[in-house]
């Protein structure tokens, strides 16, 4: 993958060809995702509900010297949904944020202390949907990599970084299952190291990655 070096200027003339424009509605007005858990498991997805609860992440791209990287979290072990799990900085979308971008910045700012002004934010993935009913969009956004992350504590218990080489790699992309309540389940997993990235997380990679391998 040639376009996989810190040039700034050719990265972000890449992407903006594979993603989507921002959405010119408020960020709580996105109830609804073309992409979602429901790819995998259609039968055991809710039918019967038609609107979600909106948020955003930030997929972060740090534009480091040796190769572009992302940064990821693993969620803290307490929490009562989606403990220790690998995801985006990210949440729900409030009354006072703008766009997508804000919502996205506020939660990264929030749970991993990244400032908002080392964020260059370039086009957005498809709107994904979670079998916990939450719509989430997605925020692509380019790091300048002088920054200083501290975790949330009630959150993240741990922030680290994943080579977007990696990511973007189908080879690294699994299916994998499970049984829930006797229901078998499939979701997407991209093991990396002692990291174990799967569910929405995968999906939105995967997403990505598909988009980058159409070019």
């Amino acid at each position: 993958m040639n376009f996989l070096t810190n040039d700034r200027v050719g990265l972000k003339s890449f992407f903006e060809d594979v993603l989507d424009p921002f959405p010119d509605i408020h960020p709580t007005e996105i109830t609804k995702g073309g992409k979602g858990d429901h790819d995998l498991n259609p039968a055991s997805f809710p039918g019967n509900v038609t609107s979600f609860k909106p948020a955003a992440v930030l997929v972060p791209i740090v534009l480091r010297n040796e190769e572009p990287s992302v940064i990821l979290t693993r969620r803290a072990s307490h929490l009562k949904k989606h403990a220790g799990q690998i995801s985006f900085p990210g949440g729900r979308a409030e009354d006072e944020d703008g766009s997508v971008i804000q919502t996205a910045l506020r939660e990264s700012e929030e749970e991993i202390g990244l400032d908002p002004s080392l964020v260059e934010a370039v086009g957005t993935l498809s709107t994904y949907v979670t079998v916990t009913h939450y719509s989430v969009v997605p925020v692509v956004g380019f790091v300048e990599p002088d920054f200083n992350l501290t975790p949330e504590e009630g959150e993240v218990a741990e922030i680290f970084e994943v080579p977007l080489q990696f990511l973007l790699d189908r080879t690294n992309h699994q299916k994998h299952s499970g049984f829930h309540n006797g229901i078998e389940r499939f979701w997407y997993a991209m093991p990396y190291n002692d990291y174990y990235i799967w569910g929405a997380t995968a999906g939105m990679i995967k997403d990505l990655s598909e988009r980058v391998h159409r070019t």
